[in-house]
């Protein structure tokens, strides 16, 4: 599975204490993989949005940033 560096992010965080570390949406709980889990699952960006209260900025930002980031395959 390819794993993205989100580290120079400014639209997320990694806090140990929240999620268990996982990469979340700055200022919430809600994880970055909510968005490619479910534009996997077929949702539109509409649907995601309103249902994990994220903004336009946040969603196309983190797609943005994933069309373009290095990819590092997890081993």
């Amino acid at each position: 599975m390819a794993t993205l560096d989100w580290s120079n992010c400014p639209l997320v965080e990694s806090i140990p204490e929240k999620r268990s570390g996982a990469w979340v949406f700055r200022d919430s709980r809600t994880p970055v993989s909510v968005v490619f889990d479910n534009l996997e699952a077929g949702a539109t960006i509409g649907e995601i949005m309103e249902w994990f209260h994220l903004t336009h900025e946040q969603v196309a930002g983190v797609l943005a940033l994933a069309s373009r980031a290095p990819v590092r395959i997890a081993t």
